[in-house]
Parts: structure tokens; sequence; C-alpha cells
């Protein structure tokens, strides 16, 4: 029975379903879509929805990070759990603009600290994506900005978070450069998908102009170590060229790697 049932379901194009998880060339019984597909929609939908809704619980969150990345100790960076101004994640998802300002008691955690860099966390629109890869990405990244000779600030959490809240963090860090790590809209065959985003000069006038992006940071996308080594590119571009934004494309620029970190520079 099974056998019957089989050969009754039709994939057109196996060929191109081997080259990618999106629903292309879907299988068929007759004109409908098989039922098998229709299910993994549903469930692909679903977890999608999960994943917008779902919260970053800080504080065990924090305890990850100082757990898992001892680097942190090591090189004195500690963790500030801060928010946004959005109360809760149903005003997050209503009014966009509450999650780019911070929370006055969380503005009052932060001093200027004399670094260069401001790396932040912030659950974005998937909580799962920062679980799953913020600290595999922060164990292969942080060894490489300590060895480029960037000075960190403390490392903040920020709950109900989206891009632009890492502008008033560096503006009041008073840092040089930003990163930001962030979860993603999720996609129906990605929920867990986490970007990241810098932002020289980072001040709350930026704009999405002003910042580079990187993007799909998961398992089944771009991987910690890939991410890691374009990243630590792109901030070394970023301060060669005291500018991140549209004028940095990534491999547009000739950079003397063999420089001493301190004093890179561009190649004419």
């Amino acid at each position: 029975m099974a056998g019957a049932m089989s050969r009754l379901v039709q994939t057109p194009r196996q060929d191109l379903r081997d080259l990618t998880p999106a629903r292309v060339s879907l299988p068929t019984t007759g004109h409908s879509v098989a039922t098998e597909e229709v299910l993994n929609f549903q469930r692909a939908h679903a977890q999608a929805r999960d994943a917008v809704h779902a919260a970053l619980h800080l504080p065990s969150f924090a305890q990850r990070l100082t757990t898992e990345l001892p680097i942190l100790g090591e090189a004195s960076i500690v963790v500030l759990q801060l928010r946004s101004n959005a109360p809760d994640r149903g005003t997050y998802l209503r009014q966009p603009n509450l999650g780019r300002t911070l929370h006055p008691g969380s503005i009052a955690l932060l001093n200027p600290a004399s670094c260069q860099l401001a790396i932040t966390i912030a659950d974005g629109l998937s909580a799962l994506a920062i679980e799953r890869n913020a600290i595999p990405l922060l164990s292969q990244l942080l060894p490489k900005l300590l060895a480029d000779a960037w000075t960190i600030a403390p490392l903040t959490l920020v709950q109900q978070g989206r891009v632009g809240i890492c502008d008033p963090i560096g503006s009041y860090l008073e840092v040089s450069c930003s990163l930001i790590l962030i979860g993603e809209r999720p996609g129906l065959s990605s929920p867990d998908s986490m970007g990241a985003y810098l932002t020289w000069s980072p001040h709350p006038s930026r704009t999405d102009a002003d910042r580079n992006c990187l993007s799909n940071i998961r398992n089944g996308g771009l991987s910690p170590a890939t991410a890691a080594d374009r990243l630590c590119w792109y901030l070394r571009a970023a301060r060669a060229m005291q500018r991140t934004g549209i004028s940095l494309k990534e491999g547009s620029l000739n950079l003397n790697l063999a420089a001493d970190p301190a004093k890179d520079q561009l190649l004419p």
C-alpha cells in the first residue's frame, strides 16, 4: 500500500530541491501539493511564529555568556543587562521605534568606557537565533578582536531591541564602532537566523545606510568561523577608513593586513 501511494507522489525537479532548503519543485499528487509538504509548511510557519513571540531571558543568557566564554573574564569584559522602551513583546512588535531607544534605567548603567568597540546582543525578532548562534560566533570572534588590538567596552544584552538600539548604546559608551548581534525576522526555512550590524561612530542620528550587515548566521547558513573572519575584515576596513555603510563594500578595498593592527591602512 505504501509503495502504491508513493508512486502517486511526483517530484518534478529533484535536482533543484537538492540545492536549496527553499520550497521549490514541491512534490505533488495530481494537481495538489503532497500532504507531507503541506504539513511541513504548517510546522515551519508555527516555528517562525514561535520564534517571533519567544522571549530572551537576560539573566540566564548572561550567565551562559560568562560560563561558556571565559575569555570575557580574562579580558575584563563585563556583561550589562539593558532594555529598550518597549515594555512587552506585543508593544515591541507593534511599535518598532520603541525598540530603538533605551529605557532611562538602562541609560543610567552606561558610562564612557574609553574603548574602541561596543558589542551588543539583542533579541530582535528571534530570541532563538541569539540563543543558538551568539555564543558560537563570539567564541570565534573575541580572540581575533583582542589579537587585532581592539579594546572592548562592556558587552550589553538588550531585551526588546531593534538594530538601531546600538546607536545610543555606542554613543553613551563613547566608542568608535558598534557591533550588534540580533535575531533576524524568521523565514519558513530558518527561524534561527542571526544578523550582525557594524556602525562606525554610533549616534542616534545614524541610519541603515551607515551600517554594514552580515546575515543568515546559523547552522545551514553562514558558519560562526566564516562570519567571524568576515566581521574582522569589516572592522579592520572600518578602522582604516573611519566609516562604515554604503561606502565600505566587502572585497572592494585592498587592506595592508600585514600592518600593525593599531595602524591599519589602505593600500593605493
